[in-house]
């Protein structure tokens, strides 16, 4: 199917529009000029160039890493040019090839492996488009670049051209070699520069490096992108991520730095990814800072039983065996797959880990995953999910972040709080590495307010009670931990995990199965067959209604109208809904399903009076706003509601009233839910509790109770 979700789908050579530069994008420009560079630029250089982003961004920061338009204009051409007389195209590799010939010598953009001869006692080149095999390179340029040896290396290359008579002389001779990577950058310069800037803003700032419209996201979100980054801020840190496809897991890893590399998991082997025993060459996690699966998720996979003991010692050690000899390294490991159910059948069935190959489904390796990301909360990437703005050079960025890696903020909370007593070793340490990541990339000088802290320790608990919490559910010898902290006066902060919040009966009850009866939902016998007499037909319980305050999580799902507001309203003829903001063709839209819900709640017979309390929109939106609200007043007429609106500039808080005692306060008011995809063959456009929410709370408030009355819920 043709993508035309974006103007420039059609044709990628399309000369990109300039965005109305933002206040974000001034200040970028201002404090970090000359290392960043407008993201959608790489899309309009790339045509068909099958390279990794940090390619393209490296040399866009040569040439149009600016905010001048004419500048940056200068600067695609350039790239282009480049590009085209420069990269080689796999189908074009003969043409280059006769070109280095006719010319002599000719520069090239490919990606460089280096083997060792041992036989003839020389280091030989690949060159992955070109298709040239066995060029002679300078053990002085293997040294100086050691990661020619394992995956190989995106570089900037002089090839000559010799022909001699004898056919043993390879006539291709390697001139020249640049990585394309920084050579340096100024630390304590980006330290500086991200004093001016505050907190929201630093994070919309990385979330337009990876590429993003920070606008797309909500805090939840955003914060859950940024954990894909501490692999590379944090040595040995060890992630995993199971999701729907299609929602970018992967490109992180393969786009995003240099130094990180994306195997696929069916391509791991013991001497690619630790040590070859042959010729005692050291794998992957001895010169990469991520080493990333992909596809790493499907149960029938065959996995070698060595591998798993391996990766198993390494993820909890650092450290692994040659022999007799024990090595070390400092590689991040992070593990990517897509699941083939939704969260409550993983939990009804089976667990979060259900789509692991049998070898990796034990508990033994999971415990040594420091955080999960719940990639089903992650929203499937569409057109305009990707950002028009500045952010970091992908290159310069990639640099920062390794520097990181010798720095430890996993303290920085004590002052402020303490983890419970019962997390053990091994909990406390993912903990503490996801703290220590995201404070490096938000909070990059260690300094934060308590509140600030607080929101990423709390963050990092959960990433990591979702793997305990799932090892407990395959191993139940291992005993549940209380996961939470306490502040400095004593008071004790749980936390839990979203799929607890949503599901709680799932999420608990296949321990709750193991322990205690093995098929809790089997057959019962009967009171008759018992030979008990027969119970009485049950009471009819009217429910209470809640009284007090709920709190509901960014991304949570499962919630409506329906059941958060709609048993509070039942029986009422007057209701009053106070919300400043009923602007939005998507506000009104909540406006109507809330409507509607009375009107199919009621007696056909019967008429409600329905009054909304909202703000005058002025100035060139005001028709259309008076437009709206008209329609919806004529289309509650027909089904017996009587809808009116009163005008006040002064309300800001927002609530509902009703006439028989209920008050509700309402903290996002009725705009409680996310923007969907737009499609509308989504059921989340039909449902509202497929959707999911924004961060919010609500308080139900019963007016209509005495002093006398019991308010102890």
């Amino acid at each position: 199917m043709t993508d035309t979700g974006s103007p420039g789908a059609q044709n990628p050579e399309a000369e990109p529009s300039a965005p109305q530069q933002s206040d974000l994008d001034y200040m970028i420009n201002l404090l970090f000029g000359g290392s960043v560079v407008r993201k959608d630029l790489v899309k309009a250089v790339k045509g068909n160039a099958i390279v990794p982003s940090y390619v393209l961004e490296y040399l866009l920061a040569q040439y149009a890493a600016s905010d001048d338009e004419a500048t940056i204009q200068a600067g695609i051409d350039a790239v282009r040019r480049i590009l085209a007389d420069h990269y080689v195209h796999r189908n074009e590799s003969e043409l280059v090839k006769s070109t280095i010939r006719e010319k002599g010598r000719h520069r090239i953009i490919d990606k460089v492996t280096v083997t060792l001869n041992d036989k003839q006692d020389v280091y030989q080149a690949s060159f992955a488009n070109l298709g040239l095999n066995g060029v002679i390179v300078e053990p002085a340029t293997v040294k100086a670049n050691p990661k020619l040896l394992v995956g190989g290396v995106w570089c900037i290359c002089d090839i000559e051209y010799f022909h001699t008579d004898d056919a043993r002389v390879v006539p291709w001779i390697l001139g020249s070699l640049k990585p394309i990577q920084m050579s340096s950058f100024d630390y304590e310069g980006y330290l500086a520069s991200r004093e001016g800037f505050n907190t929201e803003e630093w994070i919309d700032l990385l979330i337009q490096s990876i590429g993003f419209n920070p606008e797309m996201f909500g805090r939840r979100a955003k914060l859950l992108q940024l954990v894909r980054l501490i692999p590379f801020v944090e040595r040995n840190y060890n992630l995993v991520e199971l999701g729907p496809k299609g929602t970018g897991k992967s490109h992180i890893y393969s786009e995003f730095s240099p130094h990180g590399m994306l195997i696929s998991g069916g391509e791991v082997t013991v001497p690619k990814l630790f040590v070859n025993n042959a010729n005692g060459r050291i794998g992957l996690v001895g010169y990469w800072d991520v080493v990333a699966f992909d596809e790493f998720a499907g149960k029938k996979k065959r996995t070698d039983k060595a591998l798993v003991d391996i990766m198993k010692n390494y993820m909890a050690n650092k450290s692994f065996s040659r022999g007799v000899e024990t090595l070390g390294a400092e590689a991040s490991m992070v593990f990517v797959g897509n699941t083939s159910h939704n969260v409550p059948y993983m939990l009804k069935h089976s667990d979060l880990f259900d789509e692991l190959p049998e070898a990796y489904h034990d508990s033994a390796y999971l415990d040594r995953l420091h955080f999960y990301i719940p990639g089903w909360e992650v929203d499937t990437i569409r057109s305009e999910m990707f950002s028009s703005g500045y952010g970091f050079v992908v290159d310069y960025i990639a640099e920062v972040l390794r520097a990181m890696r010798h720095t430890d903020y996993s303290d920085r909370y004590q002052q402020h709080f303490t983890l419970g007593s019962d997390i053990s070793t091994r909990d406390r340490d993912g903990i503490h590495k996801t703290f220590s990541g995201l404070m490096k990339l938000i909070y990059p000088n260690g300094q934060a307010t308590p509140d600030e802290i607080e929101e990423l320790l709390r963050f990092a608990v959960e990433g990591r009670k979702r793997v305990k919490d799932q090892i407990l559910r395959i191993d139940t010898t291992m005993a549940a931990v209380n996961f939470g902290y306490s502040d400095k006066t004593g008071t004790w902060r749980g936390v839990t995990t979203l799929e607890e919040d949503e599901y709680p009966d799932y999420y608990q009850a296949r321990r709750a199965q193991t322990e205690e009866d093995p098929d809790p939902f089997g057959p019962a016998e009967s009171s008759e067959e018992k030979g008990e007499a027969p119970l009485l037909p049950p009471v009819e319980v009217v429910p209470q209604l809640f009284e007090g305050h709920r709190e509901f999580q960014e991304n949570q799902r499962g919630i409506s109208y329906e059941t958060l507001l709609m048993p509070y309203l039942l029986g009422a003829s007057e209701i009053s809904i106070v919300d400043p903001y009923i602007r939005l063709a998507h506000q009104g839209r909540n406006l109507v399903d809330l409507l509607a819900l009375l009107a199919a709640s009621k007696d056909p017979a019967d008429e409600i009076a329905v009054t909304l309390v909202t703000k005058e929109v002025r100035g060139e939106y005001e028709q259309q706003h008076l437009l709206m609200l008209k329609d919806i007043q004529d289309s509650a007429a027909t089904v017996g509601i009587q809808f009116t609106v009163a005008w006040d500039q002064t309300i800001h808080d927002r609530s509902i009233r009703t006439d028989h005692g209920w008050k509700l306060l309402l903290g996002r008011g009725l705009d409680i839910f996310q923007k969907g995809s737009g499609n509308q063959f989504d059921l989340g456009s039909r449902r509202q509790e497929f959707r999911q929410v924004f961060a919010f709370g609500i308080t139900y408030i019963n007016e209509c109770k005495g002093p006398d009355d019991d308010f102890k819920h």
